[in-house]
């Protein structure tokens, strides 16, 4: 479990899956404008939405992320035209079946973020923090084999 050295609190790891055309410009507007966001949101960079595997979603509870939350363009806004559409049903199942093992449904988050919604960007990703903040570490699906001991 991560823990601030400092204070000794639980610190979440989170992943957030970013299109490159919307949301990381997003990103990047509220890093310009000074909009705060927690540091322990580390952004992953993809060329759309639905390039997204859900088994990078999988793959990253494993390695001990807390919560996983992609974003993309608005439907209808696509770079890729429909690209977010396979997103959005891709990761529904996606969903059902981390609901099927167990995994609380706030660990997990599709938004969708345009590249002038620096002040969207930055309010979603202080909430989804405060969220698994409140959920507290996954235990779910963490392989042991990952850990550092």
């Amino acid at each position: 479990m991560p823990v601030n050295e400092k204070t000794g609190e639980f610190t979440p790891k989170i992943v957030a899956f970013c299109c490159n055309w919307c949301s990381y410009a997003g990103a990047d507007l509220a890093g310009s404008s000074r909009l705060a966001y927690p540091a322990e949101v580390k952004i992953i960079r993809v060329p759309c939405s639905c390039r997204v595997n859900p088994m990078f979603i999988l793959r990253a509870f494993e390695k001990g992320a807390d919560g996983v939350i992609i974003c993309g363009c608005h439907p209808g806004d696509c770079h890729y035209s429909t690209g977010n559409y396979y997103a959005r049903r891709r990761m529904t199942l996606l969903f059902s079946m981390l609901d099927y093992l167990g995994v609380e449904s706030g660990r997990t988050r599709v938004e969708w973020v345009s590249a002038a919604e620096g002040v969207k960007f930055s309010t979603t990703m202080n909430e989804f923090a405060a969220k698994i903040h409140e959920l507290g570490p996954n235990v779910r699906l963490e392989d042991l084999r990952c850990k550092n001991n």
